[in-house]
């Protein structure tokens, strides 16, 4: 396998930082870098109650898919109701949108989620949960409630199958020039980006560009599961984080 990067945008909604999405508009327009935009379809969380609500904003998402960006669901409101997140099936955090929530409540997120995309005419193929953390029945509620099969986020070095479900890792929350082969999601969120920020992607796009792919240029038909040494590194990555005391 060669060596490919990806980029992720997370937080999309009516009410975001406009100026700074346009700004990572613009860079990535600079160097043909086709991101995932995880939209977050009904915002209730304070913290991404940035601008004033942007009425052509879904126009604005029509137009980043038209030109070759994946849309996928990013939750529901993107409100933390549980602590039981280290419980999850990607143990990064311990608030959760999802992990450790009942499957009905977590069927309603995703049922309203995903109709609240269709009616803007939206068909999502890919899901990541905000903060990066769901369980089983997040699983089985995006089984039991959608089309979506595909998942952007856990550790790894490229994507594996997990049931009947394609994970596709999320390896960074900033660009770098990763020393193997594999596939590597760089995760950004331009509501909360400096100006700093957004010069060190512009200077690593600039080296790198041609590293880039889209998520839909991804080959997921024949994805194996995940690998030994896959297992490995995300053993040693998660103890890390316990020993390191991240919540």
């Amino acid at each position: 396998m060669k060596q490919h990067y990806l980029i992720r945008l997370d937080d999309s909604c009516p009410t975001m930082d406009a100026a700074k999405w346009q700004q990572m508009e613009e860079v990535l327009d600079k160097y043909d870098v086709h991101p995932m935009v995880g939209v977050i379809p009904h915002n209730e969380d304070p913290k991404q109650r940035i601008d004033a609500v942007d009425t052509e904003f879904w126009e604005k998402v029509k137009k980043w898919e038209e030109k070759g960006w994946t849309i996928a669901l990013h939750g529901y409101n993107h409100c933390y109701t549980s602590k039981k997140g280290l419980k999850g099936l990607n143990p990064l955090w311990k608030d959760s949108e999802f992990a450790g929530l009942p499957l009905e409540e977590q069927r309603m997120k995703i049922r309203e989620g995903v109709a609240i995309m269709r009616e803007h005419g939206f068909f999502p193929k890919y899901f990541f949960a905000p903060s990066h953390t769901f369980d089983e029945n997040t699983l089985t509620a995006l089984r039991d409630e959608s089309a979506i099969r595909v998942i952007s986020d856990t550790i790894a070095t490229r994507p594996y199958r997990y049931k009947d479900f394609v994970m596709i890792p999320q390896f960074s929350g900033s660009c770098r020039e990763m020393k193997m082969k594999g596939v590597f999601t760089f995760c950004f969120h331009p509501n909360t980006m400096n100006v700093d920020a957004f010069e060190r992607l512009d200077s690593f796009l600039k080296v790198h560009s041609r590293f880039f792919i889209g998520f839909d240029d991804l080959d997921l038909n024949n994805v194996k599961e995940k690998s030994e040494f896959d297992k490995l590194l995300s053993f040693g990555y998660f103890t890390m984080r316990k020993l390191k005391g991240l919540k």
